[in-house]
């Protein structure tokens, strides 16, 4: 047995070891694809594991996470400092790094949180755009490196994998490598129960380069890597493999794609593979061989160091990396100008207007849009394409792709060097949802441009009206939803997303034009997430809190109270989250608890009882909209200053 095959079968006895001990995992995988993981980083991958996010590294992202061992069997057998051999005995148990798929914010090594099958691959998309980006904006002296994946069936079966697919090829991605593990077999049985495409034609019709090998011959294997490492074009490496290889009676059969192995099965495993030790125990040599690959990455690394120390724009590219993306600031001369003369705009308008000084003023702002460049207004003035003849340029026509625009976007901020935004129509974000999931769950500074907010829309009726989608947005934790009500709450709203490198951000915006709110503070309101508009004339008794377009119609409304002697305050709330997290005091006094409260916001009124209390009223549309103007749709369903002023009255008794 060679020494290459001995240090694979470590990964393969690792794998059925953690996955016995913890009752629960995915043995198959990492069993089937330890020779071509071992050939991978033994002979192609650029890494060192004593600097796992030292930026010229290459990126291996396991897409296929539900075999999640198989990475932490890598990272630990080539020496990162996690996870160590405790961690792996405490394989999906609370408290491990280890969890049940690759988390990013747990271990350094791992490059993406995987296991929604798809989104890994989509994510490596991401990441080569950032690569060739940023290759074209500080040359090939600190920028050169390739990004890896691991892709199962499953990735390739789900929808998102031929928006990336497609994307990458389009954009002719050369330094994206995916290596499929053509194992031929799914949860159900045989991939062939529900599967029978020309996988390789798929990617070839998408402009990639496709090569096979047999997943389990070493000279197969390096042949495979090394022409697509040297092919100007996206590789699919299609890998022909046996799930779960070693074991007797599961092998190559569904049985070990999700479960324990069982002891007789690893029994019989492991003496078939000639592992003769016990659970957990890597024999030092072995150890030793796969510490020593991590040697010409060190010097690599280090070679790297010399030449970022001598370039001119070391500390500019440091910064970028770090994501210190230095936005306070740039817009406080476009916000005094908008307190000085107050355009009455559509939010999208207003957010394409701070672009305007957004783009030019921060490089490291990398835009797009899922087709709907005119509508969405993400494209700033003189903003360059990206694109296969420029790579320098910083706007992507992602095309009708919006899963795979989310994904490539997590991708790119994972990378680093890159903040990354795009557009669509709110509607859409169902599309996106999983992706603007993982985002909030991998702590990522994205923007997500959300037009068309509302009913307001008009004509296109309720197949594009979002009418649920807010409060959607608002339920995934760790996840900013901003609906400005007017330009300054917009620029502010882009300087709150902007300046939080770990978390996502919604900027949910309008198609029609709104009135001008607000003129220009000191302080950055949104960022308070709620504050006083206007405050009441007459004696206070009731408290109107809005978003968006219906701040406008709040103040209507208070206007015609107070000229019937009730007073009302107005609050304008463009985000929830960051209101929640103000402080209890503040809180109280922006909506004090001895008054009458209405939310006023078109769509579900779900949630808004949490800040108008159970005697509040609340607002909205609990039902789909309809194909009209939105000046009758308003009027339609009761989204009126007279309306609303009419339940406030009749709820006070006046």
């Amino acid at each position: 047995m060679t020494e290459l095959s001995r240090a694979a079968n470590a990964i393969r006895a690792l794998a059925m070891d953690a996955v016995e001990a913890a009752n629960s995992g995915h043995p198959g995988m990492p069993m089937g694809m330890a020779d071509v993981a071992t050939v991978l980083f033994s002979k192609h991958l650029k890494f060192d594991p004593a600097a796992p996010r030292w930026p010229d590294r290459d990126r291996f992202v396991l897409s296929a996470g539900h075999g999640s061992m198989l990475i932490y069997a890598l990272l630990h057998l080539t020496g990162y400092a996690s996870p160590t051999m405790a961690d792996i005995r405490n394989f999906r148990q609370l408290h491990s790094p280890c969890a049940g798929h690759p988390e990013s914010t747990e271990i350094p090594g791992v490059e993406c949180t995987t296991g929604p099958l798809g989104q890994g691959l989509a994510m490596a998309v991401g990441m080569a755009m950032a690569e060739r980006h940023l290759n074209a904006r500080f040359g090939d002296a600190l920028v050169g490196h390739r990004t890896w994946v691991i892709a199962g069936d499953g990735c390739l079966m789900e929808g998102i994998s031929q928006e990336a697919i497609s994307l990458a090829g389009h954009l002719k991605l050369g330094q994206l490598n995916v290596i499929w593990d053509d194992n031929r077999i799914s949860i159900d049985g045989p991939v062939s129960l529900s599967s029978s495409e020309d996988m390789a034609g798929r990617f070839v019709s998408a402009g990639w380069h496709v090569v096979s090998c047999d997943g389990h011959d070493v000279a197969s294997i390096d042949a495979a890597l090394t022409a697509a490492a040297a092919d100007p074009r996206p590789s699919l490496i299609a890998a022909h493999t046996t799930i779960g290889k070693g074991a007797p009676t599961k092998a190559g059969t569904s049985g070990v794609h999700g479960s324990a192995l069982g002891a007789k099965e690893i029994e019989g495993a492991k003496a078939a593979l000639g592992w003769d030790y016990g659970p957990f125990e890597i024999p030092a040599d072995i150890k030793a061989w796969w510490e020593a690959l991590g040697t010409p990455g060190a010097a690599a690394r280090a070679a790297w160091e010399a030449r970022l120390a001598a370039d001119p724009r070391a500390a500019e590219f440091t910064a970028s990396m770090a994501g210190d993306l230095a936005s306070a600031g740039v817009l406080d001369d476009y916000l005094a100008a908008l307190s000085a003369n107050p355009p009455k705009v559509a939010s999208r308008k207003a957010s394409e207007m701070a672009l305007d000084v957004l783009v030019p003023a921060l490089p490291d702002l990398l835009g797009g849009s899922a087709d709907l460049t005119g509508s969405n207004n993400t494209r700033a003035k003189g903003q360059a394409v990206f694109n296969a003849a420029d790579y320098a340029g910083r706007y992507v026509h992602y095309g009708i792709r919006e899963f795979g625009m989310a994904a490539a976007m997590n991708g790119m901020a994972l990378h680093g060097g890159v903040v990354p935004f795009g557009g669509t129509f709110l509607v859409f974000s169902d599309y996106m949802r999983n992706a603007i999931r993982m985002a909030a769950i991998q702590r990522i500074r994205v923007v997500h441009v959300l037009t068309h907010d509302s009913i307001g829309l008009g004509e296109d009726g309720p197949t594009h009206q979002p009418v649920e989608h807010l409060v959607s947005l608002r339920a995934i934790p760790g996840l900013s939803v901003y609906r400005p009500c007017d330009a300054i709450e917009t620029a502010e709203a882009w300087a709150c997303a902007l300046a939080d490198s770990n978390t996502p951000s919604v900027l949910a915006l309008s198609r029609q034009n709104l009135v001008p709110v607000r003129s220009g503070s000191a302080v950055n309101k949104v960022a308070l997430g709620a504050y006083r508009v206007q405050a009441a004339v007459a004696d206070r008794a009731a408290v109107i809190v809005a978003t968006g377009s219906e701040v406008g119609i709040a103040l209507e409304t208070a206007a015609l109270l107070e000229a019937d002697g009730i007073g009302c305050d107005v609050v304008s709330m463009p985000c929830w989250e960051r209101f929640d997290a103000q402080g209890p005091a503040y809180r109280a006094d922006v909506l004090p608890a001895d008054v009458l409260k209405i939310s006023v916001e078109a769509g579900i009124t779900l949630g808004w009882h949490r800040y108008v209390g159970s005697d509040g009223i609340t607002v909205g549309l609990d039902h789909f909209g309809a194909s009209a103007p939105a000046e009758q749709l308003y009027a339609e369903f009761g989204l009126t200053a007279p309306a609303i002023a009419a339940q406030i009255k009749q709820k006070l008794g006046r």
